[in-house]
């Protein structure tokens, strides 16, 4: 009598979607880990590169071992794959770090600066000459999590700008206050110095 882990349905189908699912993780985990390197976290970035590499040791050897199993190879194809898209989805939705805003507008800004910054949202504005005349060139640093909420009111107030969103790796001021109302950047401010 052959036992479970020598049938069909644990060859052909367990062991295959183990191995999608452990690749999933892995590959998430990878990049999780890409992007917290690239925000400067040294204490958690290899914490997770051990576990992404553990699961990958588990996961190659179950293929390894498997060779005339061609669903392993389907199975560790489509894990990763799968694992890419779950990785950009935990990225964004964790929305770490800070970005930067770059809005370029030939129209008037004045309202759109001033809801932004109504909105505690900081804002630097420098008169510009672009290929087709004067422009106005709007720089504000937000916390990224923010970003949909900015391009909104960038969108609402002006949809003809041209703007441009970078990573930002290190900024100088309080990371908290960022993109938070003044008052409470302030009361916090001073909690920390009693």
């Amino acid at each position: 009598m052959n036992s479970f882990f020598d049938s069909w349905q644990f060859t052909y189908i367990l062991v295959p979607i183990l191995i999608a699912v452990a690749k999933i993780i892995d590959v998430s985990l990878g990049t999780l880990r890409i992007i917290l390197i690239s925000k400067g976290a040294k204490k958690i970035a290899p914490l997770l590169g051990f576990i992404e590499v553990l699961i990958w040791i588990v996961t190659i050897g179950q293929v390894m071992k498997n060779l005339t199993n061609p669903v392993n190879y389907f199975a560790y194809a489509l894990g990763f794959a799968m694992g890419n898209y779950v990785g950009i989805l935990i990225d964004q939705k964790l929305a770490l770090g800070s970005v930067l805003i770059r809005v370029i507008t030939r129209r008037d800004a004045s309202e759109l600066i001033t809801y932004l910054q109504s909105n505690d949202f900081g804002v630097t504005v420098i008169p510009a000459e672009g290929s087709t005349g004067p422009v106005h060139l709007i720089f504000t640093v937000i916390k990224r999590s923010s970003l949909n909420q900015v391009v909104e009111i960038i969108q609402k107030f002006n949809p003809k700008a041209f703007y441009s969103i970078e990573d930002v790796r290190y900024v100088s001021a309080d990371y908290n206050t960022l993109g938070t109302p003044r008052k409470t950047a302030l009361k916090s401010y001073f909690k920390l110095r009693k």
